[in-house]
């Protein structure tokens, strides 16, 4: 059995949650940490959470907010961080794909719930793309603990990464043809990652251009299991030790 770290199980995604969520319970999929991103996704993840009992819950505010974010979502984070079944503060960090502009706002966004995983001892699932070095820089002056979310970069830098104490989420994109992830599993130990989807989102080969969910994680494990050489029972073991390890589940 897997866990999937990293999901947008959102109405606003699925013309049939339940659907989803009974096609998930009759998987290989155990449980599944739903991932907020802004006050309307916030809230949704408190309820499902509540509703379905393989369901785990992050919240947080996206970068892609930066400039639309209020004060009193913050707050909503800090008010539920503690409520049951709520693990993490994620989906936070930096994009400078989409929206560099916003990068002092989105600096001070993330800064803050860094501080905020500090005061309220909860690890982090953190959003970095096309900002690495920003990234990296910040994370030095916070002494958190937590997820990389859909790691791509190189070896070096995934090394960087676990010297920090943070675990990879390893996602569809390493199936993806010219996709780089292949040779940093080869050469880093199962120990420093975590299996996700991003749902629905990056729908790993040979489904690409159908909608993701959860019960993908599978696909994802046996193309590790494939580089790395090893059974499915032994990613599911070492997988979900990460998973406990890291996470209040």
């Amino acid at each position: 059995m897997f866990t999937d770290t990293h999901c947008h199980l959102y109405k606003e995604y699925y013309e049939d949650l339940d659907e989803i969520i009974n096609k998930i319970n009759n998987s290989k999929i155990s449980r599944v940490i739903n991932n907020g991103c802004d006050d309307k996704s916030n809230i949704e993840v408190l309820e499902s959470a509540l509703k379905y009992s393989m369901m785990y819950g992050a919240l947080g505010i996206h970068p892609e907010s930066a400039d639309t974010y209020k004060e009193e979502d913050l707050e909503f984070v800090r008010e539920h961080i503690h409520d049951d079944k709520i693990v993490a503060i994620g989906e936070i960090g930096l994009d400078y794909y989409w929206t560099k502009e916003t990068r002092d706002k989105q600096i001070e966004l993330f800064e803050s719930q860094l501080k905020l995983a500090l005061e309220v001892d909860k690890p982090v699932i953190i959003h970095s793309r096309e900002a690495t070095m920003d990234t990296i820089e910040i994370l030095k002056k916070y002494n958190v603990r937590g997820v990389i979310h859909s790691f791509s970069g190189s070896y070096e830098t995934a090394c960087i990464y676990i010297k920090m104490g943070f675990l990879l989420g390893i996602n569809g994109v390493i199936t993806f043809k010219n996709c780089n992830l292949k040779d940093v599993i080869e050469k880093i130990d199962l120990s420093n990652i975590v299996l996700e989807t991003d749902s629905p989102y990056l729908t790993p080969v040979p489904y690409r251009g159908q909608k993701n969910d959860s019960t993908h994680v599978e696909d994802i494990a046996k193309f590790i299991c494939d580089i790395k050489g090893i059974s499915m029972e032994e990613l599911s073991l070492v997988t979900n030790n990460n998973v406990k390890r890291l996470f209040d589940i």
